[in-house]
């Protein structure tokens, strides 16, 4: 009975939460990820600067939007029905 409440509890509520913080944190980390490509001009192979700065912001938008997703999610806002 003990181990049934704990798969319970993980499943309906500790996993969700977790889920809603990583997706926020993976925003986070494509913003980084873009910053990096921007500045170091090198994404697995060395690029060009107009092609590193249009990947780097290509990644940051991606990543606020990921960010802001999951923000919506951490506070309980979303248009799912």
């Amino acid at each position: 009975m003990k181990r049934e409440a704990l798969l319970l509890f993980f499943f309906y509520i500790f996993a969700p939460m977790v889920f809603k913080w990583l997706s926020f944190a993976t925003g986070l980390c494509y913003v980084i990820l873009g910053v990096f490509v921007i500045v170091y001009k090198f994404f697995v192979i060395s690029l060009e600067p107009n092609i590193a700065y249009a990947l780097g912001a290509i990644l940051i938008i991606y990543g606020l939007f990921r960010s802001y997703r999951g923000f919506q999610k951490l506070r309980g806002i979303s248009n799912e029905k």
